[in-house]
């Protein structure tokens, strides 16, 4: 039997958990109770966030931090840091607010005036650009002039017609001297300021500088190295960083925030002008002008090579310096950027390239907030605590980032992390938080920060549902059930080789190219759900990967240690030069490139013409090789079926079936889930593997046979999947003489006979501090939502259902099926306990419990604190019934 497998089913499984536990400065007792309370649940880590804590760094912090490491070590725990004072990462808990000015966050901004020629010896002063007009300040930071341009522009539509003239040199002392030619013209005045972007973050390091995010190492890295070098890569385990990114718009968390946005500040640094023209190839002085305005064509060069350039320095000055420290110190950098609507591929509170910020890190990162996955909402925009989100990105977008990433980055070792569960409210509870488990799992991510352990008196406001919540949250006493689920399904699908048919071009540098013209490029995740939508798994890859790393064997992609049948390109209008060569290479030595809704037309990184020599070049190659197809979006899955490029197939259309495929030395693990909320989906899945085929239950830990019949190299396996259900399917050599139990419930027969339980009932209630204490309510004839107007609308807590059954002889094979039950169920057949459900299918098997005559049945239904906790993040949602609607149903096999 492989090792990996042997691991989960003798209970060796690694810790794959690594939650929020919020430091508030509260007494001892509550740290270690907090501490216990974690390492009951199953979780054998954490996450410190001193966000609300009231002394990082201080001796109360020192304090609160040596009871944290104390109950670590006693408990073989290990311990992780959130690495500031603040949110986002990069206030260096306000050692920045004082620095030198080449240490402080710097910004380009522009300020203009129309002005018509011809007029000799026009003047301009400057000082006055720099003044707010309503609320002049004499002593705002001293900005510095970089650069005057003058730029004929068209009077109709504001556009600049591309003559652009450096003037600069025209500045005498405070006033710029210019005889303005014939036509209309636009004078721009570019100056370097440290005044600008987000207040929130004025205070705040620049990330593009390696001395200033020396800043933040020195105050936290390395003082928290000097106290607990010891505990470095043992019960220390590393760091995380939280959203951090440029912050330069003062519109904090505007997700559009990209050159040509007017009045926005750009990031910037000593050095970066010569950088931009270096990149450019010739002066970009003159070309400064159109990371706001406008230029047709000659836009794309000037906003692709800036964003190409920040972001790069972004990657080198912040991630991979704080990687290289963590590294050299024997622990590792871990966290995440923000992501949210496509914003990592842009400024504002992005990081420019999702890619390029997190590769220094030792594992990918994302978050899941804020109602940002919902089930159901996978396609166009839905209400949410922050603006509208864009549910397509979240569900086939994000996720498939962070997992492509962990990949193709060899010291990332294959691990994903998210950050989960915080900010939906008390609404959410561990239905929702398995399906967002298994949406993440079955798309690759592995490791998981649950969000979070808070230490404070109940209730907490600060982004609940809180986990433990001084012992309030009713539903705790079985979180421990989801994480021993998450921790062995995220040990069987690590470690292995992801098997994925089709890489997908991560094309930020389409997004930058298109200057500010959406139709000009295709989000990634189009293709993306495309592709997961009809069972074809895929890895998206960034352009640096195809031009640094990756490689071609018999007409596949190699990168790290995936291989692909294919390359995606979601539809750019432009492309660097430099990729689009490499695309025509890899296409010429066979490996098949499918461009979306059609080729590319321009060039991104050139200020030459469209019919320039060299940009016919590179795109007539690609337009007459063969292995170049064009193909209409909703065209793809059918054209990747055509050419075989697909692995697993199920009948029918099953939209809302996902799948994940890892192959271990001996063995290989299918993952299936059933995404949709509502429906139930029934397939037969057809699986490249021969031999046996045994379903794995993550939540007793156990094997079962399956009903899978075997043809031409094919396992044929018939799924009932209800909503939120999963199924995990072993295939291999390993696993052919494994011992297992009968056959799985997800796949059995329907049932020869059923009883309809229909009471009456004896209902009691408790809440969780009264739990298991039950106090009697009433008797009901027929099962009803319990949180009606009329009933208990306020109660969270659990209702506790009785009664009493008849059964003939002889039941062996008997499963009890509670139909609607919101949300936890735990039963008692006879006074013997058949078992928790967590979410649905709730589907009991009590044959081995049953007895001839009369039977008793308890059923225990546990909310969530929502309806005692009417919080503001859980008006996102419609709040759910409450209790056990049934039908109760008996079906004997």
């Amino acid at each position: 039997m492989a090792t990996r497998l042997e691991e989960v089913l003798h209970g060796q499984e690694a810790n794959y958990l690594l939650p929020f536990i919020w430091q508030h400065g509260e007494e001892e007792a509550i740290i270690r109770q907090e501490m216990a309370r974690i390492f009951d649940s199953g979780i054998r880590a954490v996450c410190v966030e001193a966000r609300p804590h009231p002394d990082f760094i201080g001796p109360r912090w020192w304090h609160d931090m040596d009871i944290i490491m104390s109950e670590a070590r006693q408990r073989g725990m290990r311990v992780w840091l959130l690495d500031d004072d603040h949110f986002p990462t990069g206030h260096a808990v306000g050692r920045n607010a004082n620095a030198s000015a080449a240490l402080r966050r710097l910004f380009l901004k522009e300020s203009h005036v129309d002005a018509l020629g011809p007029q000799q010896s026009a003047s301009f002063p400057i000082a006055p650009w720099l003044l707010n007009p309503f609320h002049p300040n004499p002593n705002a930071p001293q900005s510095t002039l970089v650069a005057a341009v003058a730029a004929r522009r068209d009077t109709s539509s504001s556009t600049l017609t591309g003559e652009l003239i450096d003037v600069t040199s025209h500045v005498q002392g405070d006033v710029l001297c210019w005889d303005i030619p014939e036509g209309a013209w636009r004078i721009v005045l570019l100056f370097i300021s440290s005044d600008g972007g987000s207040e929130r973050q004025k205070d705040y390091i620049n990330v593009l500088v390696p001395e200033s995010v020396r800043v933040l190492i020195d105050t936290v890295y390395e003082a928290h190295y000097e106290r607990y070098h010891n505990d470095f890569g043992r019960t220390f385990a590393g760091f995380f960083s939280d959203e951090p990114g440029f912050y330069n718009d003062r519109q904090t968390f505007d997700y559009e925030s990209a050159p040509g946005k007017p009045g926005v500040d750009l990031p910037w640094c000593d050095g970066l002008l010569e950088q931009l023209s270096e990149a450019l190839g010739q002066d970009f002085r003159p070309y400064l002008p159109l990371l706001w305005h406008s230029a047709g064509t000659l836009t794309t060069p000037i906003r692709f090579t800036y964003m190409n350039v920040v972001s790069k320095l972004y990657a080198d000055s912040f991630t991979r310096q704080i990687g290289d420290w963590c590294r050299s110190h024997g622990v590792q950098y871990i966290g995440h950027v923000l992501e949210d609507n496509g914003v990592h591929t842009r400024l504002g509170c992005g990081a420019g390239h999702y890619f390029r910020a997190l590769w220094g890190q030792d594992m990918a990162g994302l978050d899941v907030v804020l109602w940002q996955l919902v089930p159901g909402f996978d396609h166009g925009p839905y209400a949410g605590p922050v603006d509208n989100l864009d549910g397509e990105f979240f569900h086939y977008g994000l996720a498939k980032m962070g997992s492509s990433l962990s990949h193709i980055d060899a010291k990332k070792h294959g691990r994903a992390m998210c950050e989960v569960f915080g900010a939906y409210g008390w609404r959410e509870g561990l239905k929702l938080m398995k399906w967002i488990t298994d949406h993440m799992l079955v798309r690759g991510v592995n490791t998981f920060v649950p969000h979070a352990f808070s230490q404070a008196a109940f209730p907490d406001p600060d982004c609940p549902p809180h986990l433990y919540a001084r012992g309030m949250n009713p539903q705790y006493r079985y979180y421990g059930i989801l994480n021993r689920y998450t921790n062995r399904l995220s040990h069987l699908l690590s470690g292995g080789r992801h098997v994925a048919s089709a890489a997908v071009l991560y094309h930020a540098e389409a997004e930058w190219s298109a200057a500010g013209r959406p139709a000009a490029w295709m989000p990634f995740h189009k293709p993306v759900r495309e592709l997961l939508q009809h069972q074809i798994d895929c890895d998206v890859l960034p352009a640096d990967a195809l031009l640094e790393s990756a490689t071609l064997l018999s007409r596949r992609l190699l990168v790290n240690e995936e291989s692909y049948d294919c390359l995606i390109v979601p539809y750019s209008e432009a492309l660097p030069a430099n990729l689009l060569s490499r695309l025509a290479d890899m296409a010429e030595q066979g490996l098949p490139v499918l461009f979306v809704d059609g080729l590319p037309s321009r060039i991104s990184d050139r200020t030459e013409d469209l019919d320039s020599p060299g940009t016919a070049v590179v795109l007539g190659r690609l337009a007459k090789d063969p292995s170049v197809r064009s193909v209409a979006l909703d065209e793809l899955a059918s054209l990747m079926a055509q050419m075989g490029f697909f692995e697993v197939r199920a009948d029918g259309e099953q939209p809302s079936l996902h799948h994940y495929h890892v192959k271990h030395p001996g063995f290989d693990v299918f993952m299936f889930f059933n995404e949709h909320p509502f429906h139930s989906l029934e397939t037969t899945v057809h699986i490249p593997a021969s031999g046996r085929a045994l379903l794995y239950n993550a939540f007793d830990n156990t094997v079962r046979e399956s009903s899978a019949s075997e043809t031409h190299g094919y396992l044929h396996l018939p799924l009932r999947l209800s909503p939120y259900q999963s199924v995990v399917v072993l295939t291999g050599q390993a696993i052919q003489d494994l011992p297992a139990d009968a056959v799985h419930e997800a796949i059995t027969k329907q049932a020869a006979s059923t009883i309809t339980l229909g009471g009456p009932w004896t209902v009691s209630m408790a809440t969780s501090e009264q739990y298991p204490v039950f106090t009697p309510a009433l008797v009901r004839p027929k099962l009803l939502d319990m949180s009606r107007p009329d009933a208990f609308p306020t109660f969270s807590g659990t209702y506790r259902y009785e009664t009493a059954f008849e059964c003939t002889p002889e039941q062996p094979f008997a499963t009890l099926d509670l139909g609607e039950a919101y949300e936890i169920a735990e039963i008692w057949v006879n006074g013997q306990s058949a078992g928790v459900r967590i979410c649905p299918p709730y589907h009991f098997e009590v044959g081995a419990l049953l007895r001839p005559g009369s039977n008793t049945l308890a059923i225990e239904v546990t909310n969530t604190l929502v309806k005692q906790q009417r919080d503001f993040l859980s008006r996102f949602a419609p709040q759910e019934p409450a209790g056990l609607l049934g039908p109760v149903q008996l079906m004997m096999q």
